[in-house]
């Protein structure tokens, strides 16, 4: 049985990470969602609604319990809501992979234009983004159809694309990101997002993409959740919580 009193803390933490997504510019308006996985026949999905006033105003009533099917998950969940018309985007990605239990998809442009331009995500930097130096030498496949994903055959193909990685960019559409937590699927996209900006920079400035040294990869360690997700998660959350500071100058 589903607690309730989780299920809220549950709605909340996807409700914020919309808004932490929004405040990153990885999504606009209302394009884009993000789920959680509750158990094996439910998810929590940022829905939409008449009302919707975009994923940067994301509260908890809008994070509703579905079944895989896109069906209700309880009385009344859906009663003035609709599951987003890519759902398949989540519901495929979990059931391809159990350690996938958040998805996170976005349209990020720095990283919808870099594909577009022919450049491909390496690792061109380490200290400065440590998590996603590693996700970048891993490599971030390309699912090289820009088509609304809305039915399961579109969302296995995209599956079939993303190989077992937790990063995919959708050409001329955006990208997915599944994680183990809400939390890291969206600072992955983050992180993605950093990589892509810089790489853009680094050509519009005359310069050449150039991956780190080899010898450099045993002094990038892996700092632990509390030094990467935890801070980086508390960070995020203040960035849209908090007020600047009176003495602050745009």
């Amino acid at each position: 049985m589903i607690r309730t009193d989780d299920l809220a803390q549950q709605r909340l933490l996807v409700a914020q990470a919309c808004r932490v997504a929004a405040s990153r510019g990885l999504v606009d308006g209302t394009l884009g969602h993000i789920s959680l996985r509750i158990d094996e026949r439910h998810l929590l999905i940022r829905c939409r609604s008449d009302s919707d006033t975009g994923l940067a105003c994301t509260g908890a009533d809008d994070v509703r319990l579905v079944c895989f099917d896109g069906t209700a998950g309880a009385a009344g969940e859906l009663d003035g809501y609709q599951v987003p018309n890519e759902f398949p985007i989540h519901a495929e990605t979990m059931l391809s992979n159990p350690r996938h239990r958040a998805v996170a998809h976005l349209h990020p442009p720095a990283v919808v234009a870099v594909d577009l331009a022919g450049i491909t995500i390496r690792p061109i930097y380490g200290a400065f983004d440590i998590p996603g130096a590693w996700h970048a030498r891993a490599g971030v496949p390309v699912y090289q159809r820009s088509v609304l994903i809305r039915n399961t055959q579109l969302g296995r193909e995209m599956v079939a694309a993303m190989a077992g990685r937790s990063l995919l960019i959708c050409r001329g559409h955006g990208i997915v990101s599944a994680a183990g937590t809400v939390q890291q699927a969206v600072l992955q996209g983050i992180s993605l997002d950093r990589i892509a900006r810089m790489s853009l920079r680094v050509v519009s400035a005359g310069g050449t993409l150039r991956e780190i040294d080899e010898q450099d990869w045993a002094d990038l360690p892996d700092l632990r959740p509390s030094l990467t997700v935890d801070a980086a998660w508390r960070n995020e959350l203040a960035r849209i919580t908090q007020r600047p500071p009176t003495d602050y100058v745009r």
